[in-house]
Order: structure tokens, then C-alpha cells, then sequence
């Protein structure tokens, strides 16, 4: 069962309208102020597989019919820690893993049309799980191993939804780590 009704008191976002001049002309876009977010590529070098979180997403399914998709570890910044900090904890909250070591690749802007926030990307090597994972709460995640050799069909599996984040991290691995 599915029910729909508008957003009364939000807790990680907020809809707003933008009034903005642009050419002389008055316009208006309709927004979502978002926190930023922290993203982590992980690798058990051990399987030598990806290690991904699937995780039931309700906006998906509201809009797809869709009731997972595959991301990569992540998680919002709503403390006051460092990005690195952040990371790691959303690693072992998510997945149960330890992390050791984890390395910035880069940031962008996630939803440009609706909300401007960023998101950080980091890469770890795993190999040692200290927990179940699964998430808080009612998050409901699964943690995946993706073996390298099934990634690149996996990336272009469209029965399998997937976030562009995902997808651009696996690129940059290829990229750096493969023959």
C-alpha cells in the first residue's frame, strides 16, 4: 500500500520557491534545500568485489514502481565531523565494515533542478567487518558484493536501478584499477 499527501513539517528537506531576475524578467523555481552528503566507493580486496548497499528507496517506488535501488554507501552530513569522519561511520553503519583508510576522489552537485547539494566522494579498501550493517532505524539496506568481473554489465543492467553516483565512481575505478 502506497498512500501520497503533502509534506507537513520536513524533517531532511525543504520546498521552497526561488523569486529571481534574470534578463529584466521575473521568474520562479520551485527548490529543495537539502543537506550535502558524503558517498563512498568500497572494495573488498579480499573477494575482490565492490561492495554496494541496496537499499529500499519509497521516492522510487512512488515515481518507478521501483522498490530498490543499488547506491554505494552514503549518507548526509548533518554533524559536526569532518567529511572523512562522516564516511566512515555511514561504512560501518551501513555496511559493518572497518575502514582503515579512506581517500577523497572528488565532489558534485546532485539534483541541479531542484536541490544544490553536494555531495563528497571517497574511496576505501575493505576487508574486515565488525558489524551487520544494515542501516538505523527503518532504513531497510542489504549489503551486496558485485564482483568486478559482473560490474561493467551491472552498469549497464537497466533492470538493476542504480544512482548516477554509482555509476560515475565505478568509472573512475575502471579508470585507475583496470588492465
Amino acid at each position: 500500500m502506497i498512500k501520497i499527501e503533502p509534506l507537513t513539517k520536513p524533517k531532511f528537506i525543504k520546498p521552497v520557491t526561488i523569486w529571481y531576475e534574470r534578463d529584466g524578467k521575473k521568474l520562479r523555481w520551485e527548490a529543495v534545500q537539502a543537506y550535502d552528503s558524503v558517498a563512498i566507493l568500497l572494495f573488498d580486496s579480499v573477494q575482490e568485489a565492490f561492495v554496494l548497499v541496496k537499499q529500499f528507496r519509497p521516492a522510487l517506488y512512488m515515481q518507478q514502481g521501483l522498490e530498490y535501488s543499488y547506491e554505494l554507501c552514503a549518507g548526509i552530513v548533518d554533524k559536526d565531523k569532518s567529511l572523512e569522519q562522516i564516511a566512515i561511520e555511514e561504512v560501518v553503519e551501513e555496511t559493518g565494515y572497518k575502514v582503515d583508510t579512506i581517500n577523497k576522489i572528488t565532489s558534485y552537485y546532485t539534483s541541479v533542478g531542484f536541490a544544490g547539494s553536494r555531495q563528497t566522494l571517497f574511496y576505501a579498501q575493505v576487508h574486515e567487518r565488525i558489524g551487520k550493517g544494515g542501516g538505523i532505524e527503518d532504513e531497510r539496506i542489504e549489503v551486496v558484493h558485485l564482483p568486478i568481473r559482473e560490474a561493467k554489465a551491472f552498469m549497464m543492467d537497466e533492470s538493476k536501478p542504480k544512482t548516477p553516483g554509482l555509476l560515475f565512481a565505478f568509472c573512475w575505478w575502471f579508470e585507475r584499477f583496470s588492465d
